[in-house]
């Protein structure tokens, strides 16, 4: 029987994998900008955790809400903080740029898990971790320019409250903290309705993509985000995210057959290969607890 933390890394892969088809949705939508597609993918992202927790709690459901008390909230408020930081990075400044500054993610974790929470980082992980940075520098190097310093501050904002984000469902990891993303999925659509002044209707092709990508591809990740917290450092939780940046151009080449430049190739391999390293290595080590129980 696999452990808990296999069947956690299990999901973080299958996640992010998921999660990384999301630049190809984008490029196959018509006309949507930027907070009409977070409207909809935050709709989409409230319909299958309102279903999940209604099928969990049943009539318990607004009790589990207010289980989650003020941290529910404000583990929402950086989960739509982040998503709300990386749109408008992408607006005014490059992607290479918003992308690369993303990626540090695992290092701001590692940094806050360990002083906020005394996690210790191993140094197997925090060279691997290292190597898959470096991955991401060669693939998004000729892209990376100096950009707008005002974009640059917003991707590292997103990076920042993710990175509290996963703090915070991994310090109160005894408490089933999927509301506190359904919370996040609400205040995600409030505030793009705002920004949009209401003006979010968009063709049904981008509405159906959108509704769908919230509710299966950022609905499972979500889940699996929270389920691995219970058993593995914040750290490790966020290191898997780096796939996300280095599979999705990969899909981009096999689906719409556009032109791979050899870095992003060579970068993507570094990346899937740490990535790859990391997990036989904590497959190995949570064999080896089973059989010392």
């Amino acid at each position: 029987m696999y452990s808990k933390k296999r069947l956690s890394i299990f999901f973080l892969i299958i996640a992010t994998i998921g999660i990384s088809f999301g630049g190809l949705i984008i490029r196959n939508l018509n006309s949507s900008d930027a907070w009409q597609v977070a409207f909809y993918r935050g709709l989409g992202f409230i319909a299958s955790f309102t279903i999940i927790l209604i099928f969990r709690y049943r009539k318990y459901f607004f009790n589990s809400i207010v289980r989650t008390s003020w941290w529910g909230l404000f583990g929402g408020f950086f989960l739509m903080l982040a998503n709300i930081l990386f749109i408008h990075s992408m607006t005014i400044t490059s992607i290479g740029n918003s992308l690369f500054t993303v990626s540090s993610i695992p290092f701001i974790t590692s940094a806050l898990a360990f002083f906020i929470l005394k996690e210790k980082i191993e140094i197997k992980t925090l060279i691997l971790m290292i190597f898959a940075f470096i991955g991401i520098s060669i693939m998004f190097k000729s892209s990376i320019d100096s950009g707008d310093y005002n974009g640059n501050i917003l991707a590292f904002g997103c990076a920042l409250s993710f990175s509290i984000f996963i703090l915070i469902i991994r310090n109160f990891r005894n408490i089933d903290m999927m509301p506190s993303s359904l919370i996040g999925g609400i205040f995600i659509v409030i505030v793009s309705f705002i920004f949009k002044e209401g003006n979010i209707f968009t063709s049904f092709h981008d509405i159906l993509y959108c509704i769908l990508w919230g509710a299966i591809l950022n609905g499972f990740m979500n889940i699996a985000f929270i389920f691995s917290t219970k058993h593995l450092h914040a750290s490790e939780v966020s290191f898997f995210m780096l796939l996300e940046f280095s599979l999705g151009p990969f899909w981009v080449w096999i689906f719409l057959n556009e032109l791979i430049r050899f870095q992003t190739l060579i970068g993507g391999i570094v990346v899937m290969s740490s990535v790859t390293l990391f997990t036989i290595f904590q497959i190995n080590r949570s064999k080896i607890k089973i059989k010392l129980n």
